[in-house]
């Protein structure tokens, strides 16, 4: 899922497996790291109960949407918990890839026995805000909708690339078409028909793909404004680019809804607040009851030391995440896998994890995919395993080609570490005859950008754990697969990498049979011999630290959220 305000990744992306990254075998706890490398998670202030309060959320900038149906972000999924509900949802624990758990359906689904159908139920008193019942006719439109790309730009795919849909397009276009790949045979049930058999489909189901959307209340791109809510909060008062309060649904039913505990009564977010003030007043403590969810909890390069301090160490919750950071090469302009090469190897990949607050805030990595995915291979890349350039053999790369002297670098504008992240590439890439251009961009709007016409010809991104952190496909095939139809880049593809033979090779692995095992082997081919080629280069995969105020409970930094878990968290007051 993509990272707006900090790595790409933009699902509610979910763990099927135990198996997860080595912090995940830490339980949460208050004990602290005894040095900047220990990547043990921490839990603030656990076992609260008390239901009442506020808690201000500090924000560098406004979500990128509101509308489930339009969200491949992190932001909005964890913000996504307290006003809508999905089929299955993601079940977060500090340090470990989330677990997949029931919640507007009774079970995480039931298969076909060709496993080509997954069946759910939903629980007997499900409400929207309004008072009217969910049913699954809700769901199915929820659906249809993220079908709508002409509309929705940033609508998740992953659950609609492996649904049977025939070329559906949504409900817009074409109110007429019948939308075949979902049926609902009574209010209370809905079946998904997949194209091939897919284990772990109970994680797309957590995807927001499956919040349900009444169809008399779709305003299409205003739906942002005010989302219908079937969770424990709804929207009082939204106004766009400075703040959104959220209220206590009436209508939810904890009974239905063991998995958020909805301890505050309201959450008021101010959207316009820089993050050096954001970092300067948590870090203060001069607002008790304050959180924030940007990424790396705002915290500026020069905080890193304030951490220690004994005002502020035991408010600091912390986790390894299964995000991980890439520079992406525009492969529309950068055409030449050799000069693409070259501009990796020439990266100061060292001085960029300096960049993010050094090793206390995450680690180099050779790949997006890690060894714990089932069926994980191993690329080999050239880069430096340590970060350090090797501009010589940058060098001998560009002899005798023909490559852009000018570059555009485009960044979120909301924090000094992707900009500062430029001025490295920048100082790099001089090296090699390459003037390098830094072009701001507002953060709400970044992969809007991203995905434009105005695409510059290098930018972050990153992606966060995949459907399913264990499965090699899900993370995979966003960074570097093909759209629904194989016959270009996909929609969050931001290198715009297609090719003819390996694009192929994706586009068929979504429908072939097989283990998870013996299908993330292949996955982890094909990726291998795409990254050979970098359409990205791998950076960082993060670990985050997000001060908390003195008054704030049961704060702790989701694996798949990167930030402070919304649902869970409580206030004393």
């Amino acid at each position: 899922m993509k990272t707006p305000t900090k790595a790409l990744a933009l699902s509610v992306l979910i763990a099927m497996s135990a198996a997860g990254c080595s912090a995940g075998q830490n339980q949460p706890s208050n004990s602290k790291p005894e040095s900047v490398t220990e990547l043990a998670p921490v839990m603030v202030k656990s076992g609260f109960t008390t239901k009442g309060g506020n808690i201000n959320v500090l924000m560098s900038s406004d979500f990128q949407t509101l509308d489930p149906g339009n969200s491949n972000y992190v932001q909005t999924a964890n913000v996504g918990q307290l006003y809508y509900r999905t089929l299955t949802m993601a079940k977060e624990t500090a340090g470990q890839p989330p677990t997949v758990v029931p919640d507007l359906a009774t079970d995480t689904g039931k298969v076909s026995e060709d496993g080509l159908s997954w069946t759910y139920t939903l629980k007997e008193g499900v409400k929207f805000e309004d008072g009217t019942p969910i049913t699954s006719a809700d769901i199915k439109y929820g659906v249809e909708r993220t079908f709508a790309q002409d509309v929705f730009t940033q609508a998740p795919q992953e659950m609609n690339a492996a649904l049977d849909a025939g070329g559906y397009k949504g409900p817009y276009k074409d109110p007429s078409a019948v939308f075949k790949a979902v049926e609902t045979p009574d209010e209370r049930t809905i079946v998904f028909h997949l194209k091939k058999p897919f284990a772990e489909f109970p994680a797309l189901a957590s995807r927001s793909n499956t919040a349900p959307v009444p169809k008399a209340k779709d305003t299409k791109l205003d739906y942002t404004n005010h989302p219908v809510s079937s969770g424990p909060y709804m929207v009082e008062s939204y106004n766009r680019g400075k703040s959104l309060k959220l209220v206590r649904n009436p209508h939810w039913d904890p009974a239905t809804d063991p998995n958020r505990s909805a301890l505050p009564d309201t959450f008021s977010f101010s959207l316009s607040t820089s993050q050096a003030t954001i970092s300067q007043q948590l870090l203060a403590d001069s607002d008790p009851n304050a959180i924030t969810l940007d990424s790396n909890g705002a915290l500026q390069t020069s905080d890193s030391a304030k951490l220690a301090d004994a005002k502020v160490k035991d408010r600091v919750a912390s986790g390894l995440l299964g995000c991980n950071d890439v520079l992406s090469l525009n492969t529309e302009k950068l055409t030449d896998p050799d000069v693409r090469k070259a501009i990796a190897l020439a990266l100061d990949r060292q001085s960029i994890l300096v960049q993010y607050g050094g090793r206390r805030f995450g680690e180099l990595t050779q790949s997006p995919l890690n060894d714990k995915m089932r069926g994980y291979v191993e690329t080999e890349l050239e880069l430096d395993p340590a970060g350090k350039p090797k501009l010589e053999e940058a060098k001998k790369l560009l002899e005798g080609k023909d490559y852009p002297k000018t570059l555009t670098y485009g960044y979120a504008n909301n924090r000094d570490a992707y900009k500062n992240t430029g001025t490295v590439v920048q100082q790099n890439l001089k090296a090699l005859g390459i003037n390098v251009e830094l072009v701001a961009i507002p953060a709400p709007n970044y992969y809007s950008v991203m995905a434009s016409e105005q695409l510059p010809d290098l930018g972050r991104s990153g992606w966060c754990g995949g459907a399913d952190p264990a499965s090699v496909r899900t993370s995979a095939d966003p960074f570097l697969g093909p759209d629904n139809e194989g016959t270009s880049y996909g929609f969050s593809n931001t290198s715009r990498y297609y090719d003819p033979i390996v694009s192929k090779t994706m586009y068929e692995l979504r429908n072939t049979d097989g283990t998870s095992e013996e299908l993330g082997r292949k996955w982890s081919e094909a990726f291998g011999t795409a990254l050979k080629t970098y359409p990205i280069v791998p950076l960082i995969r993060s670990h985050t630290n997000s001060v908390v105020g003195s008054n704030v409970r049961n704060a702790q930094v989701g694996y798949f959220f990167g930030g402070i878990d919304l649902s869970i968290v409580g206030v004393e007051h």
